[in-house]
């Protein structure tokens, strides 16, 4: 029974003293965790931009466009919302591989490697959500737009105008997406210390070595990144709601 409990005790120890050196690394600033963290938020909001960009004016046409297959096209671009990151990886790394087609670039483990990653990634996300959040608006609203011979860049314009709450849907949905990725980046970026490590590839690297504390810490950021833009999410809805 006392080996029990003496064993139970050390078990506890160990449980703890990780979470508080995780709790130090936090408070104090560490910086390599601040590193970390910010090449994370970097490279996360640097390819959730860039799928905003080409994935908002595509989802907003898939709505406001009447064409022969373009409910395949709808249904393809939902199935692409579970694209596993891996495969995305794999792709992308043999892309810019030396032997690859953009193997010139010289991208294979860099930052911006992770952020062609991410924009693949995302770009499904924000098709389509965009084109669910667009297509009552034109539903509603595309008579008045035809009726006026509307140009699709104005169509396009006033159904963001209309939809800032969807749009806004899409893009944390999309940097969620990208922020707790790990398999992609893990591939084209190499996770290399102080080059190409991420919060996720970091947090499976140092659990994987028995280096907790840094893993605890890492963690705790990931969730109180995700309660930040949760929060920030429901205030600005609730602010275009009332407005």
């Amino acid at each position: 029974m006392l080996r029990s409990r003496l064993r139970a005790n050390g078990q506890e120890t160990r449980t703890i003293e990780p979470a508080a050196q995780a709790f130090a690394l936090v408070s104090s600033f560490d910086p390599e965790l601040i590193g970390i963290v910010s090449l994370s938020l970097g490279v996360s909001l640097s390819a959730t931009t860039i799928g905003m960009f080409i994935g908002a004016p595509l989802g907003g046409l898939l709505a406001i466009t009447r064409m022969p297959g373009r409910r395949g096209l709808i249904v393809v671009v939902n199935g692409l919302l579970g694209l596993p990151p891996v495969v995305v990886g794999l792709i992308v790394y043999l892309l810019l591989s030396r032997s690859g087609p953009l193997g010139f670039t010289g991208m294979l483990f860099t930052p911006g490697a992770m952020v062609l990653a991410q924009v693949v990634l995302t770009l499904p996300v924000v098709i389509a959500l965009v084109h669910s959040a667009m297509e009552p608006i034109w539903a509603e609203y595309g008579v008045l737009f035809r009726l006026f011979r509307a140009s699709r860049l104005r169509i396009l314009r006033e159904l963001f105008n209309g939809g800032r709450s969807g749009l806004l849907t899409a893009f944390l949905a999309a940097f969620g997406r990208a922020i707790a990725e790990v398999g992609a980046i893990l591939i084209v970026g190499g996770n290399i210390r102080g080059h190409t490590r991420t919060m996720t590839t970091a947090i499976a690297l140092d659990t994987s070595t028995g280096d907790l504390s840094l893993a605890l810490a890492l963690g705790l950021i990931l969730i109180l990144l995700s309660v930040t833009v949760s929060t920030i999410a429901f205030t600005l809805q609730r602010l275009a709601a009332r407005a």
